[in-house]
């Protein structure tokens, strides 16, 4: 690959700070690992908000925004820099709450929740029943694995009913893994991939669809598309995301692909490799968020 053709690595945010106004910033796997922030963290938000730098964060995590904070605070990430948070989940609760697509046209009321405890708060404030068996439910409310460690193939018999009975699915969390605490672990995306193999419908909703970036951009409205950028670490949904929304897409490395792109500095054959698959060529690439 000849060195113009490849994508420009930085030492942190702040070699690429002034070229932007304001940032959409992935939750987990940029800022934390799902048990801890990451080191830095902190001090990059201080020093975008000194800049005067405003910052959405946009995660496909199937809880309520609420509960996404909540967690982030508890992890230590001060309150100030949590007022402006959209989940997947948050988006979902929307959905389901206010059905304005044609999607629930001939969907009833009656919902099988696939997903722990900890996603429940998605379901308050809901008109709706819901019901603990494929064939009695009108739709599946898939928010991951009830236990982590599960696999796809645990979910078999249960995907092959409810596609076969043609319940319809929406995905609360279109990510396929998610790495916490150093453990890789299935998300709902990989359930709902699996699902649509099997001919069931899915509504997809969060990253990188286009509609979930609608919250970020009344947030940031003051501020020209070509000067917003969004940090991630996965192509499939953070990068793929910005770019089909025409903002910059900034690779964090030390994400889910870290093993994939060698480390740092990443490995430019395999980091292009995964920008063509994706369709989404990085305008950076940055170890991870920090200045």
């Amino acid at each position: 690959m000849s060195e113009k053709n490849q994508i420009p690595h930085y030492d942190g945010i702040a070699a690429i700070a002034e070229r932007y106004d304001a940032f959409i910033l992935d939750v987990w796997g940029v800022l934390h690992d799902g048990v801890n922030l990451y080191p830095g963290v902190v001090d990059t938000l201080e020093k975008l908000t000194a800049a005067d730098k405003p910052f959405v964060m946009l995660t496909n995590a199937p809880r309520r925004s609420h509960a996404v904070a909540e967690a982030m605070i508890s992890m230590g990430m001060p309150e100030k820099f949590c007022c402006r948070i959209l989940s997947s989940g948050e988006a979902t609760f929307l959905d389901l709450r206010d059905r304005e697509d044609l999607f629930y046209a001939d969907v009833g009321n009656r919902l099988l929740h696939v997903g722990p405890d900890r996603d429940r708060n998605l379901f308050d404030g809901l008109d709706g029943e819901e019901v603990k068996r494929v064939e009695d439910c009108d739709l599946i409310v898939n928010t991951g694995p009830w236990e982590d460690g599960e696999t796809v193939a645990d979910y078999e018999d249960l995907l092959q009913q409810g596609a076969a009975l043609r319940v319809p699915m929406i995905c609360a969390n279109p990510d396929l893994v998610v790495v916490r605490g150093g453990r890789r672990i299935i998300c709902a995306g990989s359930l709902a991939v699996r699902y649509e193999e099997l001919g069931g419908v899915v509504r997809w909703l969060g990253k990188p669809r286009v509609e979930i970036y609608d919250y970020c951009f009344r947030e940031l409205a003051d501020f020209d598309k070509s000067r917003i950028a969004a940090v991630g670490d996965s192509f499939r949904t953070d990068l793929a995301g910005a770019v089909n929304v025409g903002i910059a897409p900034i690779f964090v490395a030390a994400g889910i692909h870290a093993d994939e792109v060698g480390g740092w500095p990443p490995d430019p054959g395999a980091l292009s490799d995964l920008a063509g698959k994706w369709h989404a060529r990085p305008s950076a690439s940055v170890p991870a968020f920090v200045w």
